[in-house]
């Protein structure tokens, strides 16, 4: 059975979205997942390593990923909207992806000030609601998150040692007061990007339940 990739533009709310969407390997889904990349101001997209390593995890896992580049980056149109804009831009991604695999649950994913917009979207979904959110490189200290402390959607950090936007002591406080569920996982990395423990990062989340 050859495996379904496509490459692809999706109608976003301020112009089209430049998208990937890949199929398991292996077999045929059994979940849907939607991948957000980094900051689009500092390099961050779709292909960045962190979010192909996950991207991965989770197709070995039985999962059909669409990554897509937030609004401004590369080949998808119009500028960075602060975050609030980009919230829209993986609304209307999720929206395609479900739309294509409408009787799967689904994930949301994402790395540093993707794991935001996953977690914002994730968090206001209407039913039948995201079945996870994966963060990975979760931001700490940048902006506001107290909507966590009463998010009851199953939520899966996964997280460097050596983090400079998320330093360890910050986040374990702040994880404190996240609401149940949640599992918190820390890997030994060099940076914010996992240096030296790419391998480790992609298994601990193709282990996430």
């Amino acid at each position: 059975m050859a495996r379904r990739i496509e490459s692809q533009f999706i109608d976003g709310p301020a112009g089209r979205l430049e998208s990937l969407l890949e199929e398991p390997e292996d077999r045929d889904p059994i979940e849907a997942a939607l991948v957000c990349h980094p900051h689009p101001l500092f390099g961050g997209t779709m292909h960045n390593k962190v979010v192909y390593r996950m991207a991965r995890a989770l197709r070995k896992t039985g999962c059909v990923v669409l990554r897509f580049n937030f609004r401004g980056v590369n080949l998808s149109e119009g500028t960075h909207a602060g975050g609030t804009g980009e919230v829209e831009d993986a609304r209307t991604a999720l929206a395609y992806l479900r739309s294509r695999y409408p009787d799967l649950p689904y994930s949301l994913a994402g790395f540093s000030f993707g794991s935001r917009v996953a977690l914002r979207l994730g968090c206001t979904m209407a039913e039948p609601r995201p079945r996870r959110i994966i963060a990975a490189g979760f931001p700490t200290t940048i902006g506001t998150f107290d909507y966590l402390d009463s998010c009851l959607l199953p939520k899966h950090f996964v997280h460097s040692t050596n983090d400079i936007y998320g330093p360890k002591p910050e986040l374990e406080k702040a994880y404190d007061h996240f609401a149940e569920p949640k599992s918190l996982q820390f890997i030994e990395a060099a940076d914010h990007f996992f240096a030296g423990a790419l391998d480790q990062f992609e298994t601990a989340i193709a282990e996430l339940p």
